[in-house]
């Protein structure tokens, strides 16, 4: 059976933990929803409807995590609108250790996991991080951080990156997935609300909280300090309180794995011998008296009948060699090579971070009685990262003919799946690069905001905030460097193995670096190391404003008006640095230099990933190199060659919005909200075009470029909550919203590449992203904190932002003529041209299963036991253009929205007293594409599914002191990522290891 095959019914296995939960769920209820109309615990969810309840005979005090629990399940019963929340057991004690990992809980959610196997981002109901606002403390805000080059190397859209943040600086998360008028507009899939404490949300006038914990990692080996602390003061009755908390955080994280960085058939980088086209191109050296030579006898690079280029001998096979030969796809029959399938550059990874985190808040609070609120709230958090990424790969394989690579490589032995995926391939004339990157960068968040609320009468109240937010994301440094060995020999990449990543072999010891070449490039394309300043943003900066004020006013006992207007500012821009083309040429090594001088050696992927890498591996060490070299004096070229793309959007708004409680009249539960949001918004997109320029004294000059727009949105909502018997609720919402586009999309910059006519632009005149969506739900309260429900939703999403591909004369484009110079190509000729463009949307449908289930049906120790579990199920199917002619579509196909997971679900049992603490969870996620079309041959990028599991407890010594112990990915799940939906081809895969942490908790 070939490695699809195996894949597949790997795939169908993994959805186990799915069907599991769902099981779970299905419990049968009824021996728990005795007594069903029973009064919620004192902590617990109540009724905003005005009808009778039940009395209650005693009120159950409960504390902890379900405590927290039943205060979210309240919130959940009283919104009109659909809402989860997860709450702080206490001031400053956050559930979970991660904001994203916490979201998981929440049904509809899933998480997206960045370096270090830490929760980055989150999709809701399908729809990605770029369709989910998230405010701080009522303040939309914006979190960019960097990251891995397989997971986007960094944030430059509108998504939140978690990660940026201490958990225990808030006090509670909302996800709000159905909108309503007071809430303000630019999300299609939620709206995410982080709360920081406030000194009044405590019933004590004093609070002091404090933990510390030791993280331990299973592969890195190390344990790393987590502490934080809170205080809150109430000063008597004068009404004044204050609050401050801070946060810290040091880890150090190390992944291993393997990495193909492409999937790419054997003729992408095959040669035509004789160079007249278009056919055939040869994918590999042929070997020796072949019908064909390839490559063709050159004085250049010494190939020859007998050598595939100078001292590489032919020593390929004519049975491995046909093998590739006539592999070919259907829609390429003439075409050697095209049906099989290798990685790009494969090669074993070794990443290391040193992370470091701290947060903090300051609240002013003054609330002299219940009519009156005045606040001021501080948040301050910074995330610094160092990393460190090491390789050791076969470069060849990504190499065309220009560098030696590819058509110089004799194939010895091969064996190709029944669907074109190698599995075996022995090879000689193989290129190996041992490579690093060194990376700094460093987010820092700072937001202010004044709250007010004044209720003047029994009828009227007014509230408002203003606010500042800042997020800045630096790139303080990002350097690549490699040492090369040319041509070895038995370089060998072996799946007969089983699972989803290869077996390597080098053929030579790799931990010597007497076998590796550092210095200037000999000619014939050859390469022999060297390095690279990579010109990545030196910093993006966003900026936000806000103003708000709304108005309150109860008509009568059933009706309010409620009344608003906002005004928003978001600025964001990217700076670039451009480097000296003159400093960053190799140069050979100083003299009395080695490169074992200049050295240090990768150990322990072997043990820590096994799947046959070697026990150490020479690496260039980046900080010898660049002192050697002196790489960091005077490189960048400040105010030239620069880009700095920047979009400015202002958001003046206002709503108008009843609510209504008709239960009294009618006999039964009716409630809800009706309204409509006015939006005008204003856009500013600027952006630099890179000019060539031979008087200019860096070689660079730029043409500015600005576009302005502005278009206006009417945004009706409605939410009704229907309680046709006590404890039963059925929701409807309905609604119209709209998603902003990433913000790079709008920025007019340009990428002109001359010599290959291609090129891409941005659109700052793209239009956002609309839908009409409607949302039912059935929620039964059937006990004291227990909750069973079911939800559908659906979306339709008007249109979608894709990247569309046009063959339009340079002329057309309206830039300078300039981009051409040294390129022999005119004004007149045809360059293909990507650019973002607004195409149809689609349906998203799905439904959501719910259920929170505490044991107080029981007695004695079962009764401490609870269930919390969820399930969902998403179906969209967009229509995404694969190639194009003059703008329009000519290729399509239609598939699921890019990173929407079909099934999520999460499960988590716990036990609790008020001595002891414990929980498990287990999270789900089903299979999701990450992106469309993928190399040619290959229709997709996509993530195999996922399940974490995770577990905590806790024990109260005294009243005051409480021990934690923590265990995260306690199965050592690992994140898969694959090229092409039939194959399904290894891109990636990593381990991240278990994590540990243990802790003590004091609190007075």
């Amino acid at each position: 059976m070939g490695r699809a095959s195996s894949k597949s019914a790997m795939r169908n296995r993994v959805s186990a933990p799915a069907l599991a939960i769902a099981v779970l769920m299905s419990v049968s209820v009824p021996a728990f929803a005795q007594d069903a109309g029973a009064q919620q615990e004192s902590t617990g969810a109540g009724n905003s409807s005005s009808a009778d309840r039940a009395p209650s005979t005693e009120d159950i005090i409960v504390t902890g995590f379900r405590a927290s629990l039943n205060a979210a399940l309240a919130d959940k019963r009283d919104q009109t609108a659909a809402i989860d929340t997860i709450k702080a057991e206490d001031l400053g004690k956050f559930p979970d250790s991660n904001l994203a990992e916490s979201m998981q809980r929440i049904p509809g959610v899933a998480l997206q996991r960045g370096d270090g196997g830490e929760g980055k981002n989150i999709s809701v109901r399908g729809l990605g991080a770029d369709f989910t606002r998230v405010r701080i403390n009522g303040m939309e805000a914006a979190a960019q951080t960097g990251g891995s080059d397989i997971y986007g190397a960094g944030n430059n859209g509108r998504s939140f990156d978690f990660n940026v943040f201490p958990t225990e600086i808030f006090s509670a998360l909302t996800v709000r997935k159905t909108p309503s008028a007071d809430v303000e507009e630019g999300s299609l899939g939620a709206t995410v609300d982080l709360t920081a404490p406030k000194p009044f949300d405590s019933a004590k006038e004093f609070v002091f909280s404090a933990t510390g914990r030791g993280v331990w990692n299973a592969l890195s080996k190390q344990v790393d300090p987590r502490a934080s602390a809170l205080v809150s003061k109430q000063f008597g009755d004068s009404g004044f309180g204050v609050l401050g908390s801070i946060a810290y955080q040091k880890r150090h994280t190390r992944e291993v794995g393997y990495s193909a960085v492409d999937i790419l058939s054997a003729n992408q980088n095959g040669l035509d011998p004789d160079g007249s086209g278009p056919a055939p191109v040869m994918p590999f050296c042929t070997p020796i008296g072949y019908a064909i030579q390839s490559p063709p006898t050159s004085t250049v690079t010494g190939a020859d009948a007998n050598n595939c280029s100078a001292g590489n001998p032919r020593t390929g096979t004519k049975a491995a060699y046909d093998t590739i030969f006539n592999a070919r796809r259907d829609d390429m029959p003439n075409t050697p090579g095209s049906g099989a399938f290798f990685p790009r550059i494969p090669r074993y990874i070794n990443s290391e971070q040193t992370q470091e985190r701290i947060g903090g808040t300051l609240t002013l609070q003054y609330k002299p009685d219940a009519d009156t609120d005045i606040s001021l709230d501080l948040l301050y958090s910074r995330f610094n990262v160092t990393r460190d990424d090491n390789y050791i790969e076969a470069i060849s394989f990504g190499r065309s003919a220009s560098n030696q690579g590819y058509p110089m490589m004799s194939l010895k032995d091969v064996q190709l799946s029944d669907l074109g995926s190698v599995e075996y391939a022995l090879l000689d004339g193989v290129d190996v690069r041992s490579e690093g990157l060194h990376s700094e960068y460093s987010t820092t968040f700072k937001q202010a905001n004044l709250n007010f609320m004044h209720r003047f009468n029994d009828r009227l109240t007014v509230d408002g905030k203003v606010g500042l937010n800042s997020s800045v994301w630096k790139d303080k440094i990002r350097m690549q460097y490699f040492m090369d060995a040319l041509d070895t020999d038995n370089f060998s990449i072996d799946y007969t193995g089983g699972g989803r990543t290869p077996v390597l072999g080098f053929g030579f010891d790799v931990s010597d670096p007497g076998n590796f070449l550092y210095g200037p490039t000999p000619g014939a394309g050859i390469v022999t190391g060297g390095f690279s300043l990579q010109g990545k943003p030196a910093s993006n900066t966003t900026k936000g404003v806000l103003g708000e004020w709304n108005a309150h006013y109860e008509v009568s006992d059933a009706f309010k008006l409620h009344a608003g207007a906002q005004y928003r500012s978001s600025d964001f821009k990217q700076r670039f640095t451009t480097y000296y083309t003159a400093d960053t040429l190799v140069q050979a090594l100083p003299a009395g230099t080695s490169l074992s001088d200049l050295t240090t050696q990768i150990t322990g992927v072997d043990k820590l990933w096994g799947h046959g890498a070697p026990s150490s591996w020479a690496s260039l060490d980046w900080q010898k190199l660049a002192d050697t070299y002196n790489l960091f004096d005077a490189r960048t070229c400040t105010g030239c060659g620069e880009t700095n793309p920047g979009v400015k959007e202002q958001e003046s708004s206002a709503y108008l919005m009843g609510t209504f409680d008709f239960s009294d009249a009618v006999g039964f539960g009716l409630r809800g909200d009706v309204g409509v949001r006015y939006i005008h918004t204003w856009q500013r997109s600027t952006g630099y075009i890179n000019l060539s320029d031979a008087t200019s004294p860096t070689g660079l000059t730029g043409q500015f470029r600005s576009v302005s727009r502005s278009y206006d949105d009417w945004l009706p909502s409605a939410n009704v909550v229907i309680e046709p018997v006590q404890n039963l609720l059925l929701r409807l919402s309905a609604a119209k919203v709209m998603s902003r586009p990433a913000l790079t999309l709008l920025a007019p910059t340009v990428t002109i590449n001359a010599t290959t006519r291609s090129g891409s632009l941005g659109n700052p005149l793209l239009e956002p992203i609309r839908a009409n969506t409607f949302d039912a739900a059935v929620e039964w309260y059937f006990r004291p904190g227990s909750l069973l429900s079911a939800a559908f939703f659906y979306k339709d999403i008007k249109t979608y932002v894709q990247n569309v591909n046009a063959l339009v004369p340079f002329s057309s484009l309206g830039l300078p003529n300039e981009l051409l110079i040294g390129s022999n190509t005119t004004p007149d000729e045809l360059f293909n041209i990507s650019t973002p463009t607004n195409t149809p949307g689609g349906p998203l449908k799905g439904i959501e299963l719910n259920a929170q289930i505490p044991f107080n049906f029981t007695s004695g120790f079962l009764s401490h036991f609870g269930v919390l579990a969820n399930y969902t199920h998403v179906m969209s199917k967009i229509t995404y253009c694969l190639t194009s002619s003059n703008g329009v579509c000519t290729v399509t196909v239609k598939d699921d929205l890019v990173g929407l997971s079909k099934d999520t679900a999460s499960g988590t049992l716990y036990w609790e007293n008020n001595k002891f603490s414990i929980r498990g969870t287990i999270n789900y996620r089903g299979p999701f594409i990450r992106g469309i079309p993928a190399s040619p041959g290959s229709d997709l990028v996509g993530n195999h599914a996922t399940t974490y599991v995770d577990a905590s407890a806790s024990y109260n010594l005294t009243d005051n002191v409480k021990l934690i112990l923590e265990g995260t990915n306690l199965t050592d799940e690992q994140n898969s990522l694959y090229t092409d939906s039939q194959r399904q081809d290894t891109l990636f895969q990593t381990r991240v290891g278990r994590t540990i942490s243990a802790g003590v908790n004091v609190k007075f």
